[in-house]
This record gives C-alpha cells, structure tokens and sequence, in this order.
C-alpha cells in the first residue's frame, strides 16, 4: 500500500473520499490496522482510559505517550501516524514546543492538541518549526470536568457558530488538520464544507472527511455506557484483522456512521 502523507489526506479531500482512522498503542495492533487498510493510526491519550484504567485522558504524561509512540511507529506500515500531545502539553508555548519535538522524535508524523482560537499562537509557533499540527474541537477531553461530563457540543446556534470560527482562526494559524468530536451531524457537515483541510469526526456525523474510532470500542472492548457513535465491528467479524477490515472499508463506503450513530 503507498505511504499515507498529508497530502494524501489532502487528496482525499479534493476528491470527496473519505479516509479512516483508528486509535492503536503499540506495534502489534499498528500493523494489523495498517494491514488492513486504515490510513492513519492515532495513538491517543485515550490510552489513559482504555490501557491504564483511569476515568479520563488526565493522568496520562508525555513519557506515557512517547513511549506508546515509539511501539506504534515500528508496527505502522503505510498508515499516518497521528499523537495526541497529553494534559498540559499547551500551558506554556515552551513546553508546547518541548512535547510537541518529543513526540516528533518518538515517531509522530502528525501531532493532535486540544484548545479553541487560543491555540493559536501554539499552533503557529509548532508548524514553524516544521511539527504538522491537528486541531481537535468539539468535545475536548482534557476539558472534561470543566465541560461537565462528555456531553455532545454546539447543538445550541451560538456555540455552533464559535466552533465554525475556532476552526477557521486554527486553520489559519497553520492547523493541517481538524478533528471534531461529539457534536451534531449539521456542524460536522458545515464544518467540513467550511475548510479546505481535511477534518476528521468522532460522533460528528456522516459528512466529515474522514471518520476516527478508539480500536477497544471496535472491538467491542468497551466497559460501562456504551458511547452513540460506536459501533461493535467484532460482533460479525471472525478475528480482529476482519473487524478492522470490516471498519475501513464501512467507512470507505460511508456506511459508517449510520443515522443511529448521529446527534
């Protein structure tokens, strides 16, 4: 399979294909999702949940996640390798700068940071530097406790209205990439149409360009609520390669997300 690149993310985009993404912390799950045709792998701090036992993304360090960087970039293959940069990684723009080159050095070729127009500066000063930068918005994680609880997001016109602009500000400060996560299938649509870069949902409906799950819920491996926009690929799959199989090419096809998986 040929090497995926931001440009081929890009490509996708102009073409109106979609592309899939899976979470993946180590290089034996790396490999089986590259082999199976997923086009960029993420190794996120959901790591801190599914991996470690925490109740949210928060415990996890930028040691944590290099390290699962380091194990997932020898497993992946053709597939893009996108990192989350941890809790706190954007306190300051020098340890932005400093956990951003980290996860470079571990084998990010894509770095992924939370934060609304007041990224910024942080995002401009990475992709200065040569660090490719994607934005997530929507339902930020590592805000959990100030939002509430994992609620869906701008469901309401103003906040919807804020979410469109925060990507334009991101995008412009240099964001390759937008990640939307737990928000009407409406806004995922006008966000997607808004930009001229790919962006990629979770829980953010049907029209993204690109759609991105935690490997555990496709698997099934998924304790307590089972979140709206998952779906259990293992359940009619005969062994984990065919249920990641069978996610890549649902989403290649848009048969996923189905209207059961929206808000």
């Amino acid at each position: 399979m040929k090497t995926v690149t931001l440009s081929t993310l890009q490509a996708y985009k102009r073409a109106g294909e979609t592309f899939s993404c899976l979470t993946a912390y180590d290089a034996s799950f790396a490999h089986a999702a590259s082999a199976a045709g997923v086009d960029v792998l993420l190794v996120g701090d959901s790591l801190g949940m599914v991996l470690q036992g925490h109740s949210s993304t928060l415990p996890v360090t930028i040691d944590d996640i290099c390290y699962h960087t380091r194990c997932a970039a020898r497993g992946k293959g053709h597939s893009l390798l996108m990192v989350d940069l941890p809790f706190m990684s954007n306190a300051t723009t020098t340890q932005l700068l400093q956990d951003g080159a980290a996860l470079m050095r571990a084998g990010a070729e894509l770095v992924k940071v939370e934060g609304e127009a007041w990224m910024a500066d942080g995002i401009r000063e990475l992709t200065r530097r040569g660090v490719p930068v994607c934005a997530h918005l929507g339902l930020t994680p590592q805000t959990v406790y100030q939002l509430g609880g994992y609620k869906v997001q701008g469901r309401e016109a103003e906040q919807a209205a804020q979410i469109i602009e925060d990507a334009r500000v991101l995008v412009e400060a240099g964001a390759s990439v937008i990640l939307l996560e737990c928000v009407p299938a409406s806004l995922g649509k006008a966000v997607t149409e808004a930009l001229d870069v790919p962006v990629i949902g979770i829980g953010a409906g049907p029209d993204t360009d690109g759609q991105i799950l935690v490997m555990h819920d496709v698997l099934g491996v998924t304790h307590g609520r089972t979140p709206r926009f998952v779906k259990n690929f293992m359940s009619e799959a005969s062994s984990i390669q065919g249920a990641f199989e069978a996610y890549h090419q649902a989403v290649k096809h848009r048969t996923f997300p189905a209207t059961e998986h929206c808000f």
